[in-house]
């Protein structure tokens, strides 16, 4: 099966037909899933409804759930359309970590690993009540990007502190330059007036 007879897309309302006949055939709760219609891929095959994967969203993390096909020849071919799906859509929602509990090989062939205790701690709240073995995929590293971001914003704050203090100083400079010039100038003022005073006709008036 190639992939080029293949189409993924995101679902729609004019899927649920289809979808809700995958889901009863599958014995997946179908009333909750169309309620959340809007987290699903779909795959056409020539045209025609042939699959779907749930793709839900939460903070840093991402879930794949729900995955089902009308005719499984065609889903290891699927699956690659919509891991290419679910990598942009976690580069949009700014994704660090993918969860699944779907047991095709696919996924640990594409790098999914069994979750450790220490991960499923970082296991969004709402799913940790799901039964069922996780696998876990990091995409990208959480605490690095953190620490180059505080770095980042380390460095912005040191530059605009770095600026405001030029600024000040800039500013203390005009400051005493204009009081130093109207010092002068009022100088030259009393200077003239009093020589005037004492020469009233040596300027004209």
């Amino acid at each position: 099966m190639t992939s080029s007879r293949l189409h993924a897309r995101r679902a729609t309302v004019d899927d649920l037909p289809a979808l809700k006949a995958l889901w009863g055939a599958a014995q997946l709760p179908i009333e909750t899933l169309e309620a959340r219609l809007t987290e699903f891929q779909v795959v056409e095959h020539d045209g025609q409804f042939a699959g779907a994967l749930g793709l839900q969203f939460t903070g840093q993390h991402a879930r794949l759930h729900s995955e089902d096909y009308a005719d499984f020849a065609i889903a290891d071919a699927a699956r690659e359309l919509f891991w290419e799906r679910l990598q942009t859509l976690a580069a949009n929602h700014g994704v660090f970590r993918v969860w699944t509990q779907e047991t095709s090989p696919f996924w640990t062939h594409w790098g999914f690993q069994p979750a450790t205790a220490e991960l499923l701690e970082r296991l969004p709240e709402e799913w940790k009540l799901l039964p069922g073995r996780w696998l876990t995929l990091e995409l990208k590293n959480a605490e690095v990007i953190n620490a180059v971001m505080e770095k980042a914003m380390a460095s912005h704050r040191a530059e605009e502190k770095s600026q405001t203090a030029r600024l000040s100083a800039r500013a203390r400079r005009i400051k005493w330059l204009i009081t130093i010039t109207g010092f002068l100038l009022g100088i030259i003022g009393v200077s003239i007036a009093f020589w005037r005073m004492f020469h009233p006709g040596a300027l004209p008036h």
